[in-house]
């Protein structure tokens, strides 16, 4: 598989789409804050060691969905071409920025340990709306990623590779998490876009290569795509 390189792409694409959303829905369902009180500062001293774990995995499911992202572009090759070029760049850049905002966790549990929770939050608030944090890592980019994906599926959708529940779910999952305090409804709005993008996974898992070739654009004459590359060097 790692000596060809449809097959290893097709796999792993497949894989992240699965891993990516379920680590991030494990991570809300760890999360001490999830069933008490959403503030760091106070959900890390009621049990620092699954605070840390859930801000690891949700760091990890940023950075793992970024790539994911990636691979859905791949389906994306013959139709919805230019939206998938504009759109997956954007949703990349959204969840490499989710990623980085994870170091604010531990600085908050450290304010939490050495302050009150309303001294912590007063501390961090400062800290967060320094311009530079603000245009650096928050505005616009997060909405990047939590918009940005449901958008990029529907030119998955209009590519013809999912059904349009998928987007669907995956908007209002993500979508509404931005209205409701962050609490045990969150899991259930994180949960089904898991189904909804693992579903894809899964797909992609059960194709065949050629099945996954398929999506390069038709050979025209004189252009050079993966199989006629290969007849040529076989």
């Amino acid at each position: 598989m790692f000596k060809d390189s449809a097959d290893f792409r097709r796999v792993a694409a497949g894989t992240l789409l699965i891993v990516a959303p379920l680590l991030q829905a494990v991570a809300v369902v760890l999360d001490p804050g999830t069933w008490g009180d959403d503030r760091e500062a106070v959900s890390y001293g009621v049990n620092p060691t699954l605070a840390q774990v859930e801000s690891a995995m949700y760091h990890w499911a940023y950075l793992l969905m970024g790539l994911a992202a990636i691979g859905l572009l791949h389906v994306m090759r013959r139709r919805s071409v230019v939206f998938g070029h504009i759109v997956g760049p954007l949703t990349v850049l959204g969840y490499i920025n989710l990623s980085g905002l994870l170091m604010i966790d531990p600085v908050e549990w450290w304010l939490g340990r050495h302050n009150s929770p309303e001294e912590a939050t007063r501390i961090l608030d400062e800290m967060l709306d320094l311009p530079g944090v603000v245009f650096g890592f928050q505005m616009p980019w997060i909405f990047f990623a939590i918009l940005g994906l449901p958008i990029l599926l529907v030119g998955v959708w209009r590519a013809g590779f999912a059904h349009w529940w998928v987007p669907l779910a995956v908007g209002i999952g993500y979508g509404t998490s931005l209205l409701v305090p962050y609490g045990p409804v969150t899991v259930v709005m994180w949960v089904a876009p898991a189904v909804a993008l693992g579903s894809l996974g899964v797909k992609m898992l059960r194709m065949s290569r050629e099945e996954w070739v398929s999506f390069y654009p038709t050979a025209a004459p004189g252009r050079t795509t993966p199989d006629s590359y290969a007849n040529t060097t076989a």
